[in-house]
């Protein structure tokens, strides 16, 4: 979706107070009506149909949690002032940056969904640090860094995702070999606590609601304003899509790749092939500016069936999938998607008992697997598991055409995988469409679940934030 300025919602329909009597946003304010006259805002808070139909839906198309007015941020003093008002009248938020949810989690059912895209300027590129909202999309920022020769260490395979939205999750991709996550390349945030207190926090400032914003899944606070790592950027990706015949090659090999670090890039894939089957790809990526790498060097002990080398410059890689995920997201298709973290000792035997039922029909869409080091991941709300390298799962499935009893299905088998994954020591990268109970996220959060519940009743404690994600019932 095309980024949108606080320009183009001018035509929508003003809120102008509240009835507290009956939970209705009004536009225009009776007189003794007992209804309360909203804060000034910047921007505007709307109730028609296309912005609150708009804000109950996500990439999933799963989940329609519909809200009653939807905020259109025309600067962080609004969004200050909506959340101290749902506090006041026991509303609930959630953000909503570019809809890439799967299963309600940026929902709020009958509460106030905040807008992102109004709040999206860059607002400083510096050779190690950029300066955004939290509704730039990492296209723009990566577009704009390219420009002065810099780049994010690490980007998500898709760049229309929203900064703050990705800092809510973690935000995962080939470079976190190297780097790991996005939010542990955060330096600053500037955040929209629970309460209602607009607080910057950093490594050295606030740390404690620091540590609990990134990867926090919206709990404690909206991110508002986020300063994040850039680095050197180089001219060109040299691409090596390596092919097996099994699973296990796949993984061998990747494990070889990701101890020695010969790729700046790591990923890998299950690919649909005209038998109904799966070959599996190992895909890799060498960064440089003017002498290209060596390729006997980069292939050496991998042994694949198959190989493919493309040069192509850094930033059509990075923007690789955008215009097919723009494609599929307008299809609407149900997407019941699911991230697992498996322990490197478990992933062979998971992963292979699964392709003996899993079809391309069932991948449905995109599936992927490869390793990370876990000791790069340092943010304590991201939980991965124990050991020095985990794989992650991703089967990003849609389900065309559109059948809700078919995405019905693949959803109950998202919930037996994690169950499998859960017992073997794994966790979730939490993008999915599972059935998830308040029990589940204590036991995804394991040891750390006291300190989740005391972050929640310290900067939340009325308990207004992101109502989707169900954490806390």
């Amino acid at each position: 979706m095309a980024q949108l300025d606080r320009r183009t919602f001018l035509a929508g329909a003003a809120v102008v107070a509240f009835d507290p009597a009956t939970s209705r946003w009004l536009t225009s304010l009776p007189e003794n009506s007992g209804a309360v006259r909203i804060p000034h805002l910047d921007g505007e808070l709307v109730t028609d149909e296309a912005s609150l139909v708009e804000a109950a839906t996500d990439y999933g198309h799963l989940a329609h949690l519909m809200p009653r007015a939807v905020l259109r941020p025309g600067s962080v003093d609004d969004i200050v002032a909506v959340v101290r008002f749902a506090n006041e009248h026991g509303l609930t938020v959630a953000v909503r940056g570019q809809g890439h949810s799967t299963f309600g989690q940026a929902q709020a059912d009958g509460g106030v969904v905040i807008d992102s895209r109004t709040l999206a300027t860059i607002h400083e590129i510096a050779p190690d640090r950029a300066v955004v909202d939290a509704g730039v999309q990492w296209l723009d920022l990566v577009r704009t860094a390219l420009a002065e020769g810099v780049a994010p260490p690490v980007s998500t395979d898709y760049l229309g995702l929203s900064v703050g939205g990705t800092l809510s999750v973690g935000g995962i991709g080939g470079a976190s070999q190297h780097f790991g996550l996005l939010v542990d390349n955060t330096l600053e945030l500037d955040v929209v606590t629970g309460d209602g207190r607009l607080v910057t926090c950093s490594d050295t400032q606030e740390r404690d609601l620091f540590e609990a914003v990134l990867g926090g899944l919206g709990q404690f606070a909206v991110i508002v304003r986020a300063t994040v790592r850039l680095q050197a950027a180089p001219a060109m990706a040299r691409v090596y899509t390596l092919t097996y015949p099994r699973v296990t090659d796949l993984t061998a090999a990747q494990r070889t790749v990701l101890a020695d670090g010969r790729f700046d890039y790591l990923e890998g894939q299950f690919v649909p092939t005209d038998d109904d089957d799966f070959a599996f790809v190992l895909e890799a990526g060498a960064w440089y500016t003017i002498e290209p790498p060596d390729d006997d060097t980069l292939l050496a002990g991998l042994a694949p069936s198959g190989v493919d080398v493309v040069d192509v410059p850094y930033f059509d890689w990075l923007n690789r999938v955008y215009e097919t995920v723009e494609q599929i997201e307008a299809l609407r298709l149900p997407g019941p998607w699911l991230n697992v973290l498996i322990p490197d000792a478990a992933t062979d035997e998971i992963v292979t008992d699964l392709l003996t039922t899993l079809t391309p029909a069932d991948a449905g869409g995109v599936a992927l697997l490869y390793p990370t080091d876990r000791t790069l991941i340092r943010r304590p709300q991201v939980q991965v598991p124990e050991g020095p390298v985990f794989f992650l799962l991703a089967l990003l499935r849609a389900v065309s055409p559109p059948d809700d009893a078919e995405a019905e299905r693949l959803v109950a088998d998202n919930d037996a995988l994690y169950a499998r994954v859960r017992a073997a020591g794994g966790t979730q990268y939490p993008v999915n469409a599972l059935h998830l109970t308040t029990a589940d996220w204590r036991a995804h959060y394991g040891e750390r679940w006291p300190v989740v519940r005391q972050a929640k009743d310290r900067y939340d404690p009325r308990r207004v934030l992101t109502p989707g994600q169900g954490i806390f019932g």
